[in-house]
């Protein structure tokens, strides 16, 4: 029996010993999960404020290289029928 009893010890100091560590540990949880919230709800604010500030300037930056692209299409176009002119 003294063998058990000094299992049975053990395990009833280890089951003490981790609640109290959970009692020290949760506030400190907490805090972190307030902190993390806080941090995400920040970032969130400052991604939608960038984006609403920049999504025209970018839509209109698209619109613009879009019809450069258009116009190096058609200049280069034009390019390979005057080649093809002076190869006839």
């Amino acid at each position: 029996m003294g063998f058990m009893d000094t299992v049975k010890g053990w395990f009833g100091k280890a089951k003490e010993q981790t609640s109290d560590l959970t009692e020290k540990a949760a506030p400190m949880a907490e805090k972190a999960k307030e902190t993390a919230e806080g941090a995400y709800e920040k970032t969130k604010d400052v991604a939608g404020d960038t984006y609403e500030k920049t999504k025209d300037f970018v839509k209109g930056e698209g619109k613009e290289a879009a019809e450069k692209v258009e116009e190096v299409k058609d200049t280069a176009a034009e390019a390979v029928e005057q080649a093809d002119d002076k190869t006839e």
